[in-house]
């Protein structure tokens, strides 16, 4: 039959009709049969008289048929089941769901997610968990989700990564407990801190890389890597970097400066980054021709153009543009104009490297401050924030006031981040003045251990409070005990009394001393107040009063005849009102390499208590950066005199130069009565001091934290009220001393440390030398 048929084909060369018709037929009947199914699937509906609801127990069974959406009586689809099914499942309540129609019932059973018993974290060293608690999003008492759980996991592992452990790891667990509880297990794998190993530049030709590792927020790990956190490689530092760089450079007249490329790259072994910045200088400018023009009709230009604290041949910043246009704004207030903006204008001379800068008045968009909000602020009051405004609601808007006050907001120190923006109003001719804080801790308690050559070993304990009770205030309370001082001290300041720029102070003491290098005691005890009120862009007046008690103690027999006279008098009380005026352009200036710190003050004794006498006190400071801001530079004169108006000084009131003059012991040099036998030194009523000093760099490593320096200072100390019964032994004339010697600076974790090696140039037979000194490094 095969055969056959084969045999037909080929001779025909096609398929025989009875064949294509049987195949057509069955094609046919098959096609019928499934489009019937097909049918009748498509247009199947369902209608229930009853829906219910089967294993929920914490949610309503109305709240589940809600998100299902099919009433009894509806007439449904299959598709419009498989819709509610979905719309159940994203409610993301249930661990499991199932629709299922039985007849006219349609069932709905659930199983809900369990509840959070407890939190717990596993692995965690580095983190507490009570830093991580306040990560988390999943709560105790609260339904288990797994997708916040994987959330919360990821949030932590973020945390790690900001603190360095880019390899740590979180898992979050759960493990069964009875009545569908569970509790909450997030494993933690913390990894390795991935440090900064080498933190290099490549471009900077006017700029060493030590000079500009100072400017970075990153630091590269050294020697003190277990103390120091910047250290750490933390990728979202590398923006902050980069603006850093930016304003180095600009403010010192690159005005093409760019930072090209920062690229972070894993060392061999995988433990630590090698972070690079590609920098382009360009050349520094230097301010060409300075005008004041004016666009508005009733303003004088030439008045403006006198004010302008601005002159060619300076070096170009952003700082002293900013800085005049302020000026000027203030005098156009000043004068009653309002919605005046300064508008500068730069012309580049790339022929001579300078920038002509003409300031230009106009008339700004008549614009008000609708309302300032205040946001993040959970603990400092909003008054603190308001009054670094100089714009209340109602004000002409400006917009360079804004962002100097959102300076002044991060110079606080309340907040980690302080962000402020303007917004439009309720109208295009109102803005609202948006301020969001993040708060960070403001307070310490300190418990620790001191020494120093002349002090000898001490113990303290202390407490600040720098935003106390969020109200902006300052209080500090301290006790410190050493071999030979026993210091005790609080201090309270309200920055902004009665809401004024009106700093008020009030301190006390009570300190005991028994020094190694004389043969007397001292006890002081006091009180004293004040107000601090600027009187100019850089110089600010105080005025005070103090009352303490001040007594000399255990005066050896061997002492001088002039101490033992002043021995009889015990606790002399001194009521004195005092002022002190300062002027400091550091960090506030034009030229950020150099500044200069002036201040002068005077108490009068004599407002009740025993003593009446006048101290006068004055010191200049100037500073500058040269060879490329790697050396500093800086020369302090000091000076000092006291005056008795009735009767004499005591050796509490008069100077002895400590630490003025490096080279010389405590006491150790000015009046001293060589007839006595210990030749105890007497003090003397004035006394002057010069010194001069370079600090630079030793080639170390910058973030070891360790640079050099050399000083050489003169000065005396000299004149007494009453040298009878010595025999001519004290000599009270002035006497000029001098020392030079080498410092090594060092950046600890405990503090600023300064080593002094210094010799004696100039000095008399009497006066006791020190080669060697150990202090805590002051600025001042």
């Amino acid at each position: 039959m095969q055969t056959m048929i084969g045999a037909t084909i080929a001779q025909d060369g096609a398929v025989p009709r009875w064949i294509r018709q049987t195949a057509i037929s069955v094609f046919l009947v098959l096609a019928m049969i499934c489009g019937a199914f097909l049918t009748k699937a498509d247009a199947q509906t369902y209608q229930f008289t009853t829906v219910a609801v089967v294993g929920n127990q914490r949610v309503e069974a109305a709240t589940i048929l809600n998100y299902a959406g099919i009433g009894r009586g509806q007439t449904v689809t299959a598709g419009d089941i498989n819709d509610a099914y979905q719309r159940i499942v994203n409610s993301g309540l249930f661990e499991d769901v199932s629709v299922e129609p039985q007849g006219a019932k349609l069932v709905i059973t659930v199983r809900e997610f369990p509840t959070i018993n407890v939190i717990n974290f596993e692995g965690n060293d580095k983190l507490k968990d009570e830093d991580l608690q306040t990560i988390v999003k999943s709560q105790s008492r609260r339904v288990y989700s797994p997708s916040v759980a994987e959330a919360d996991a990821a949030a932590i592992t973020e945390a790690y990564r900001q603190t360095g452990r880019m390899a740590a790891t979180v898992e979050p667990k759960i493990i069964r407990r009875s009545d569908n509880r569970v509790d909450l297990v997030f494993e933690v794998t913390e990894g390795r801190v991935i440090e900064v190993e080498r933190l290099s530049f490549v471009g900077n030709r006017n700029f060493s890389d030590r000079r500009l590792r100072q400017i970075l927020s990153t630091k590269q790990a050294g020697l003190l890597r277990l103390f120091v956190a910047s250290d750490t490689f933390v990728a979202d530092r590398i923006e902050f970097d980069k603006q850093l760089l930016r304003d180095f450079y600009l403010a010192r007249g690159y005005v093409d400066f760019q930072v090209v490329d920062a690229s972070a790259e894993f060392s061999r072994e995988r433990d630590a980054f090698f972070l690079t910045f590609s920098l382009k200088e360009g050349q520094s400018f230097k301010v060409g021709k300075v005008s004041a023009t004016s666009d508005v009709a009733e303003v004088d230009a030439d008045e403006f153009q006198a004010s302008l604290k601005l002159r060619s041949g300076v070096t170009y910043s952003p700082t002293i543009i900013e800085y005049n246009i302020a000026r000027l704004e203030n005098l156009a207030l000043q004068k009653g104009l309002n919605f005046i903006r300064i508008d500068p204008r730069i012309t580049r001379n790339d022929r001579d490297l300078s920038l002509d800068v003409e300031f230009v008045v106009t008339r700004g968009p008549r614009i008000f401050v609708e309302r300032i909000d205040i946001e993040g602020n959970n603990t400092t009051l909003d008054r603190v924030i308001r009054r670094q405004f100089r714009t209340v609601e109602g004000d002409p808007f400006n917009p360079r006031e804004v962002r100097e006050a959102a300076e002044r907001i991060r110079a606080l120190g309340y907040f980690a981040d302080a962000q402020v923006d303007a917004q439009q109003g309720s109208s295009s001719d109102q803005v609202i003045v948006n301020v969001d804080v993040q708060e960070k801790p403001t307070g310490s308690v300190s418990i620790g251990a001191s020494y120093g050559v002349t002090s000898g070993l001490g113990f303290n304990i202390g407490f600040s409070e720098s935003n106390f009770l969020g109200r902006g205030q300052f209080l500090s309370a301290s006790i410190n005990t050493a071999s030979s001082t026993k210091d005790s001290s609080f201090s309270f300041v309200e920055p902004a009394f009665l809401g004024r720029d009106l700093r008020f102070r009030v301190a006390g003491y009570y300190r005991e001393s028994t020094s190694n290098y004389s043969s007397y005691d001292t006890r002081n005890v006091g009180f004293s107040t004040g107000v601090e009120f600027p009187v100019s862009e850089n110089g600010r007046l105080e005025f005070r009063y103090r009352v303490s008690e001040d007594s000399l103690l255990n005066v050896s027999t061997d002492s001088s005849e002039i101490l033992q006279r002043e021995a009889v008098f015990k606790g002399m009380i001194t009521s004195a009102l005092g002022y002190s005026y300062s002027y400091d352009t550091r960090g506030t200036g034009l030229n950020p390499n150099a500044g200069v710190l002036v201040r002068f003050g005077q108490d009068i004794g004599g407002f009740g208590g025993d003593t009446k006498m006048i101290s006068t006190t004055a010191l200049a400071l100037a500073e500058t950066k040269v060879w490329h801001e790697d050396v500093t530079l800086r020369a302090i004169v000091e000076g000092g005199a006291v005056h008795a108006l009735s009767g004499g000084t005591r050796v509490t009131d008069r100077y002895f130069a400590n630490g003025k003059i490096r080279g010389f012991e405590p006491n150790g040099l000015g009046p001293r009565d060589l007839n006595a036998v210990n030749e105890d030194a007497l003090g003397g009523n004035l006394f002057a001091v010069a010194r001069f000093e370079a600090e630079f760099p030793l080639g170390l490593p910058q973030e070891y934290g360790i640079s050099g320096g050399a000083f050489f200072d003169v000065g005396s100390v000299w004149s007494l009220d009453d040298v009878a019964g010595t025999g001519g032994a004290v000599d009270d004339t002035l006497h000029l001393r001098s020392a030079v010697g080498l410092s090594l600076f060092w950046d600890t974790p405990v503090g600023p440390l300064r080593f002094n090696f210094s010799r004696a140039i100039s000095k008399q037979t009497y006066d006791r030398e020190q080669n060697f000194d150990l202090t805590i490094s002051t600025k001042f």
